[in-house]
């Protein structure tokens, strides 16, 4: 029996369920083991390969969820600051969300990945969330759901409607244009130009008015062009101009790895930035700066001087 090709969904569908990359990985591999170990009581009569990794993959998410803990991104904490000055201090007690690295995987695998939309599935209780997604993005009937979860069609069609009202008061998740789209890349280029050349005017202009800047794991933020180039006047100030950026995608948007100048020479990886471009401006910039959420990407920790005048 072959499970091997299913993997880049499930690993989607995992990381969608618990918002870390990493712990999807490991829950991916449980997945394959007690399917594995489970091949033999397989009945092809009852459900495709498919749906019963399913029913394994939502099993263990459900398991790994049982303390009740979500990740937040900052924004989902409290409310903005107007302080560009204030401590930057990490909370490394809190779960925060972690980036998707587009990369590694096909399209169809990675569809409804976009950061505003995974942080707020994580305000359902564990099992609603396992029905809309099972449900809405990956379009199982609700008898085939009610299969995976030991439970009813109407049970199922019961708890997606409550998921469905709960992010519905969330807000408006939007569309998010895909990293590729003219506008988009056109939107990306002239921030990484205002970005690399510490110009803070430039970049204010590149921003819808109420744009939001957020830096897990620091659980700061801030909402509006005026506080967010403010607070950029501070990164330069303390870090200096003559930046570097390289454009990634993930979640299925467009993201900027910032690379910091060093004293000695070269720059050293700062921060993997995450945008939402809207009407050909920044909305939305989600900055991490957790190493551990640079990992899924590959990306080496310096520039050399050399590599750096070969970018220029």
């Amino acid at each position: 029996m072959e499970f091997e090709s299913y993997r880049a969904e499930l690993l989607a569908y995992c990381y969608r369920m618990l918002g870390s990359f990493h712990e999807a990985e490991d829950l991916v591999q449980e997945t394959m083991l007690r399917a594995w170990k489970a091949r033999d009581r397989y009945e092809p009569g009852r459900a495709s390969v498919r749906t019963w990794l399913y029913r394994i993959a939502t099993n263990v998410c459900l398991t790994a969820l049982d303390g009740g803990r979500r990740r937040p991104l900052p924004s989902g904490l409290g409310a903005p600051s107007h302080d560009p000055e204030a401590p930057l201090t990490p909370a490394p007690d809190i779960p925060w969300l972690q980036p998707f690295p587009d990369a590694r995987f096909d399209v169809e695998a990675r569809a409804d990945m976009r950061l505003a939309l995974v942080a707020a599935m994580q305000t359902l209780p564990a099992r609603q969330r396992a029905v809309l997604l099972l449900r809405e993005v990956l379009q199982f009937s609700a008898a085939e759901v009610a299969a995976q979860l030991g439970t009813t069609v109407p049970a199922v069609n019961s708890t997606l409607q409550r998921a469905r009202a709960t992010l519905a008061e969330v807000g408006d998740l939007g569309e998010v244009a895909e990293p590729g789209d003219p506008q988009v890349r056109a939107a990306v280029e002239r921030y990484v130009r205002a970005f690399e050349a510490a110009d803070v005017p430039a970049l204010v202009r590149l921003l819808t008015d109420d744009a939001i800047l957020e830096m897990p794991p620091v659980p700061l933020w801030y909402r509006g062009s005026r506080d967010y180039g403010r607070f950029m006047d501070r990164v330069f100030q303390m870090r200096g101009p003559g930046w570097t950026m390289t454009r990634l995608s993930a979640n299925q948007q467009p993201a900027l790895a910032a690379y910091a100048p060093q004293p000695g020479g070269g720059h050293r990886l700062h921060t993997l930035q995450v945008l939402t471009i809207t009407g050909g401006l920044v909305a939305h910039n989600v900055v991490f700066a957790d190493p551990g959420s640079f990992a899924a990407f590959d990306l080496p920790t310096e520039i050399s001087p050399d590599e750096f005048r070969r970018r220029r």
